[in-house]
């Protein structure tokens, strides 16, 4: 139903986030999964994002906002996530000043990610009644010419870098700060599964979670070695990139689609996302 590949009919179009927190899963998925019916592609959140919502992907990690935006068009797949129960270590705010001195500062905001982008503007204007002045961008590629921002949005494997150099004298980090005020770990992203490949490839949809899952429990227990791959991408020490991936957590238990909810519940109220948001749609009974 998707075309060929090399003479070979593909039957699911996969996207995978291609920093290192999916390491865990995807390291091993990349080794053990030989499915030449199954075409993967790798990117930050925002490029997943927009192939899941263009039809170009099937399935696959996409930012827990982009489920929000376009509830009527997506399922999500059961107990699958990006995700922390507080700090995540790869999500932060970088700060010349103490977050209390941004009121009316440039932010620069991570143009990889819409959830941690809205994520980030609920703490500083809900949480902090700060409100700084915004732009989208990255911090690798800051124009000399342009005004200097006083705070940072960094998601990811760029996050890990700025973290490892300590150019900035203050850090937020989301997943902490949204802990702290509701009590509740933080879901950064869902596996998102269009609602007609869900409902017109049900067998599909449960081999590609079978698959996830024993990815996921064999990357876990080869942790340290994993660690050890990936860590100098970064570059990172690599017992500092063992700590990092011991805490991102990858299921989507009552807990966190309660998270989900109070998340959306922001969003809802601030005219982000519509309110056919909620209730949340899971694909299948896995």
């Amino acid at each position: 139903m998707n075309g060929l590949s090399n003479g070979v009919k593909i039957t699911a179009r996969i996207g995978m986030v291609n920093y290192i927190n999916t390491a865990p899963l995807y390291e091993v998925w990349r080794r053990t999964v030989r499915r030449a019916d199954w075409r993967i592609t790798e990117a930050p959140p925002s490029v997943l994002n927009r192939m899941l919502h263009e039809n170009e992907l099937d399935l696959g990690f996409v930012s827990s906002q982009e489920y929000a935006l376009h509830p009527g068009e997506y399922r999500i797949m059961s107990d699958l996530s990006i995700s922390s129960t507080g700090p995540v270590g790869s999500v932060f705010l970088f700060s010349e000043l103490p977050i209390a001195g941004l009121d009316d500062q440039l932010v620069l905001l991570s143009s990889q990610s819409q959830t941690s982008v809205s994520l980030v503007k609920i703490i500083l204007e809900e949480f902090h009644q700060i409100h700084p002045r915004y732009r989208s961008g990255l911090a690798s590629e800051l124009d000399p010419g342009a005004e200097r921002p006083a705070a940072v949005l960094a998601i990811g494997d760029e996050a890990l870098r700025l973290a490892v150099e300590e150019r900035y004298p203050h850090r937020l980090d989301l997943g902490e700060a949204w802990q702290e005020h509701t009590g509740l770990p933080f879901v950064f992203a869902v596996w998102g599964v269009r609602g007609d490949f869900c409902r017109e490839e049900p067998d599909t949809v449960l081999a590609v979670y079978q698959e996830l899952h024993r990815c996921l429990r064999e990357g876990k227990e080869r942790l340290p070695e994993i660690s050890a791959i990936v860590a100098k991408r970064v570059p990172m020490d690599e017992a500092a990139c063992y700590r990092y991936l011991r805490g991102i957590e990858y299921d989507l238990g009552s807990e966190k689609q309660e998270a989900l909810r109070r998340f959306f519940e922001y969003l809802i109220k601030r005219g982000e996302v519509p309110a056919s948001a909620l209730p949340l749609n899971v694909c299948g009974k896995q």
